[in-house]
């Protein structure tokens, strides 16, 4: 008897977790990962951070029961992560709607529901390129996917006039997805004023920007990723904010996520919560409620905030000065400082190489250093142990 599975194509599976898997398997003493999106220590171990470690010691001790959570999460834990997104004194609170998710995914995947209910006939463009999950997302959801320009090869730069006419074009409803800060998998990011000219051109264009901040905190600073996200609240227009606190807590395998919904009133917020807890009913019922526990016991705590905060601070100038000693080692041994010079300035966990795919194939086999195929390496995958070799193979790469 046939399966009821046998006559679908089979699925290629996510790149990403495939090299991950790979390079586990990979006898190579000298190998290094530099391919999924995680903060690792100098040790090469995932941090446990001390606000965090802290606030578990606090609630294990408390032991307290596990209930089920209420279908949009828990208050304390909505409450904080509206207001790091927003700041505290964000303007018209009551026009803001946020609701916990399972991880930046949950909420990336449930704004699309949302929005495939409210327009339906709307169609999603992302930057070229953008993170590899987010077209899948959207087309799960029934939409068509499109990119708009985002990202010179030849110059490492934003192709800020092309996207402007890209995005000009665009009828009134179209659905754009934004990479806040830290842009993945390019590293760079819009200056202050070309995110002003888009703000503008966005409200005059009537277009939906559907923000991803994933990395709050490790570009310019916790306020300074979130600027573009409420230069646009401010600007009253209507938008969706997909946050993660994987990466700024390191509780990655915790899915502690947040979706805001920017409303036109209070009204339409109303509409949009009821909207969102069908939503949330129908597919997962309640989100978990430790990693929930962790994040609203620091953010809520002053001296655990802070402790946090300067943890996060610490992360963030640790990866700048990972990313400065890279462009260094590759523009002494290539002698090209103008073509590695992109390296230190762009922000966040990644770094677009200038490497073709047969180049980072290279690498992987004869070097055991692994890369995604577009050229993406994750910075914090480096330490002060394998920067040099890692330099050293990029540059034996780029000599042929």
């Amino acid at each position: 008897m046939q399966s009821l599975f046998s006559p679908q194509p089979a699925e290629a599976g996510d790149a990403i977790f495939a090299l991950v898997e790979a390079f586990q398997n990979d006898p190579a003493p000298h190998k290094v990962s530099l391919s999924i999106g995680t903060y690792f220590a100098e040790d090469g171990s995932i941090p446990v951070m001390r606000a965090v470690r802290q606030a578990s010691d606090m609630l294990l001790q408390a032991g307290k029961p596990h209930p089920y959570l209420p279908i949009p999460g828990s208050a304390p834990y909505r409450n904080a992560a509206r207001s790091l997104v927003f700041g505290t004194d964000s303007a018209e609170p009551e026009r803001i709607v946020t609701v916990q998710s399972v991880g930046g995914t949950g909420a990336l995947k449930l704004g699309a529901d949302l929005l495939r209910r409210t327009c339906p006939e709307a169609e999603v463009w992302v930057s070229d390129p953008t993170w590899e999950n987010h077209g899948q997302i959207f087309r799960q959801a029934g939409f068509a996917v499109h990119e708009y320009p985002y990202y010179d090869p030849a110059t490492a730069t934003v192709r800020f006039a092309q996207m402007q006419a890209a995005l000009q074009a665009l009828p009134a409803g179209s659905i754009v997805v934004l990479h806040a800060s830290c842009h993945n998998p390019t590293g760079v990011d819009l200056s202050a004023d070309q995110w002003d000219a888009l703000t503008a051109l966005f409200a005059r264009q009537r277009l939906i920007p559907f923000f991803d901040l994933a990395y709050q905190g490790f570009g310019g600073g916790l306020d300074a990723d979130a600027a573009p996200i409420r230069m646009m609240a401010r600007a009253g227009m209507e938008c969706l904010v997909a946050s993660s606190f994987s990466k700024n807590f390191s509780l990655y395998g915790e899915r502690c996520g947040a979706l805001h919904v920017i409303c036109r009133d209070e009204g339409a917020a109303d509409s949009a919560l009821g909207q969102l807890k069908s939503l949330i009913r129908g597919n997962y019922s309640t989100p978990p409620t430790f990693g929930a526990a962790l994040v609203a016991t620091v953010l809520n705590d002053p001296a655990l905030r802070q402790l946090w905060a300067d943890e996060l601070e610490q992360m963030r100038t640790r990866l700048a000065g990972l990313r400065g000693r890279l462009a260094m080692e590759l523009a002494q041994l290539t002698g090209e400082p103008e073509t590695w010079r992109c390296v230190e300035q762009q922000q966040g966990l990644f770094s677009y190489m200038r490497l073709s795919p047969p180049q980072v194939d290279t690498l992987r086999r004869e070097h055991a250093v692994y890369l995604l195929k577009s050229g993406r390496l994750c910075v914090a995958g480096l330490t002060d142990c394998n920067i040099e070799y890692v330099a050293r193979a990029i540059a034996a790469v780029t000599r042929r």
